[in-house]
């Protein structure tokens, strides 16, 4: 069976992992990033690629920076039939892109050409897209620019999240990608070049772009807050006190009330958005406390809301 050199770091990388290896194809390593802190303990902790390769006793590689390193050059050394990368976070110099034999492959969650680049999954929801999914792909030097191997679609349905369509494309880039390689072994496989034309880009989200503002409609809100649902998470400067919204839906409801108002606070917690619109606020974290259901913040909050009041922050 050929040989891969695989490169990923979270975990929409571990099913195309193991699903390589159950297909018997040789992972001379394993590339992810570095250990990090996570958490307020900042407790060092391991790449869910790195977790699945030691469990598989495959070889890890975590260069700070792959330009430049010591393991790029024993990676190179390897020439391996196939790198194969899914959401590895660093560029790949162009020297181990041509070190391959066969080809440099990789999983992209979007349909491309829209939505190049680090965050394409929670921009689909950001922007209130109807469909996602994935791009089997041949890599570059430019950013998400190769040609097309293969792609596959789903419906976003409304209660999708990031974390849920993460764990959706993961394994319908394992399937896929598994269908892809034997074909472009043999050469049977067929490459369709992207429409500059129609490129979208997806930065990595930044710490600005968390902040859930009275300039969105309630539905704007939501599918920001869904987009960035389970990392980092969405939040409102409620009466100068961090919010974090983690479940919500837009209300059926509208209102006159301007924009940042207590609609409800007795059955809901309702706040007015942008044009009229109505958001009922449904999973909250207040700062320095934990997930709680809207009905246990309330309990301990409703006095502090008055309906009609101003409580969100432009």
């Amino acid at each position: 069976m050929n040989s891969i050199i695989f490169m990923g770091t979270p975990d929409f990388s571990v099913p195309v992992l193991k699903g390589l290896v159950e297909e018997g194809y040789d992972i001379k390593a394993v590339v992810t990033q570095p250990d990090k802190k996570v958490g307020r303990k900042q407790k060092i902790t391991k790449t869910p690629a790195k977790v699945a390769a030691e469990e598989l006793n495959l070889p890890v590689y975590q260069p700070v920076k792959l330009s430049g390193s010591e393991e790029l050059n024993e990676l190179i050394d390897m020439h391996a039939d196939f790198i194969v990368t899914a959401a590895y976070g660093q560029f790949l110099p162009t020297k181990f892109l041509n070190s391959v034999k066969i080809a440099a492959v990789n999983v992209h969650g979007s349909l491309l050409p829209k939505y190049r680049g680090g965050a394409p999954i929670q921009y689909s929801l950001i922007n209130g897209d109807k469909q996602t999914g994935v791009t089997i792909m041949e890599m570059v030097k430019k950013m998400d620019a190769g040609d097309m191997y293969a792609q596959k679609a789903i419906d976003i349905e409304p209660e999708d999240t990031a974390g849920s369509i993460f764990e959706k494309l993961s394994y319908i880039g394992r399937d896929l990608l598994l269908e892809t390689l034997p074909k472009i072994v043999d050469g049977t496989a067929t490459k369709t070049p992207q429409d500059e034309s129609k490129v979208v880009f997806s930065p990595n989200i930044t710490k600005a772009q968390e902040r859930i503002t009275t300039e969105m409609t309630a539905e704007e809100a939501n599918n920001l807050l869904r987009g960035l649902n389970p990392d980092p998470g969405a939040y409102m400067m409620v009466n100068g006190k961090r919010l974090k919204v983690w479940k919500a839906e837009v209300a059926d409801d509208s209102t006159d009330l301007e924009a940042g108002c207590v609609v409800d606070n007795k059955k809901r917690f309702a706040i007015s958005f942008a044009n009229g619109t109505v958001l009922n606020l449904l999973e909250l974290q207040p700062s320095g406390k934990k997930k709680m259901p809207v009905k246990n913040f309330l309990n301990g909050q409703a006095s502090k809301f008055t309906v009609g009041e101003k409580i969100v922050e432009d």
